[in-house]
């Protein structure tokens, strides 16, 4: 099998990488990426293109199956960014795919997607996909659905699959995720469970954290069973609360008033002291519990990994400084003293995305985001 996977050099992408590396089935790997990474893994050919602007068509023929990965999580700031790559590069890569006459296509929801539901009902797959109202992130997650929804109807013979996962964390992502939503002002060494003297604790705070390993397996899994169609949750159950992280860490639950909390990261966010928009806390209190039944009858899938062992695995790449070797995850990407992402406006349009180490794009149009 040939398979193009979009976004393959982020959290999700390498660990994908790795999956299909140990599926003697898999023949070849192409991925797609806007900065072509050093990593070199053995029956991989990277291919440098953006889903948001460059002609996807001749480097899907002849593929058995694509994984749209390719997804951004910053900048918070502009959202006519985001938009462009996350909700029109993802109509452009399925029509792509469609054009192509690629048999399989598998997408990457969340499971903010999801309406909001009682954390103590989990929700199956059937759970109306509304999103959460206010958050760029689920909404655009909501918008590529409803894409999704209309490739499928247009097309019935294309198999389709959509893995909607919950938090998804490794090692290796670790200089990333502290990006993404700690900031330049966030030092690795705070990562310790001894300077960790407290959890925020609120009514309807909990997470499916699941190890990125085990999210490629997932997506390895809907790729090679020829049966797997439709939406598939993907997560760790339980989830993680307040008190399980208390005690994991050996630090007190604390009680934070939701409405007062949201004031402070808005604030504190403005002042650009972070890059998290505070509709990242609407999502956390906003999405469902899911089932994850039909992934482990369905697929053959369970999680090899707990939930607090990945925190732990995290926390740890977060103290080390933990990185890999391909342009989203390298572990000095924001440059000497982390100046590019200052110079980002912390959560603004990301400096440290418009360069690459690896060099210019040949034959392609260079995107404003690089």
């Amino acid at each position: 099998m040939r398979v193009i996977v979009t976004g393959a050099t982020g959290n999700v992408g390498t660990a994908l990488v790795r999956a299909l590396l140990r599926d003697p089935r898999i023949d070849e790997i192409v991925g797609i990426a806007r900065r072509r990474p050093i990593w070199a893994p053995p029956r991989t050919r990277w291919i440098q293109a953006d889903v948001a602007r460059d002609d996807l068509r001749q480097h899907l023929a002849g593929a058995d199956a694509l994984v749209h990965l390719a997804w951004l999580i910053q900048p918070s700031r502009d959202r006519r960014i985001t938009e462009a790559v996350n909700v029109e590069g993802s109509r452009r890569t399925f029509d792509a795919a469609v054009d192509a006459g690629v048999p399989t296509l598998v997408h990457a929801s969340s499971v903010a997607a999801y309406s909001p539901a009682d954390p103590q009902d989990p929700v199956d797959e059937s759970w109306p996909t509304g999103g959460i109202p206010g958050s760029y992130y689920s909404e655009q997650k909501v918008a590529v659905e409803r894409i999704l929804d209309g490739v499928e109807t247009a097309h019935p013979g294309l198999r389709t699959v959509r893995l909607r996962p919950g938090l998804i964390f490794q090692r290796s992502a670790a200089a990333e995720l502290r990006r993404y939503f700690g900031g330049p002002l966030v030092p690795g060494w705070l990562a310790r469970r001894s300077l960790i003297p407290a959890v925020p604790r609120m009514p309807v705070l909990a997470a499916q954290i699941v190890h990125a390993d085990d999210i490629g397996d997932a997506y390895r899994l809907a790729v090679t069973a020829p049966g797997a169609s439709g939406a598939y949750n993907v997560g760790a159950f339980p989830p993680l609360d307040a008190a399980t992280l208390g005690h994991l860490l050996g630090a007190r639950p604390v009680s934070l008033p939701p409405r007062v909390t949201r004031a402070l990261i808005d604030l504190s966010w403005r002042a650009r002291l972070h890059p998290v928009s505070p509709d990242w806390l609407d999502v956390g209190l906003g999405v469902p519990v899911m089932k994850t039944d039909r992934a482990r009858t369905e697929l053959g899938w369970s999680p090899r990994h707990g939930a607090e062992d990945v925190v732990l695995e995290l926390l740890d790449g977060l103290r080390r400084g933990a990185g890999a070797g391909t342009p989203p995850l390298r572990p000095h990407a924001g440059g000497p003293l982390r100046i590019r992402e200052f110079l980002s406006g912390v959560g603004g349009a990301n400096a440290l995305d418009r360069r690459s180490a690896e060099g210019p794009r040949p034959g392609a149009h260079r995107s404003a985001r690089g």
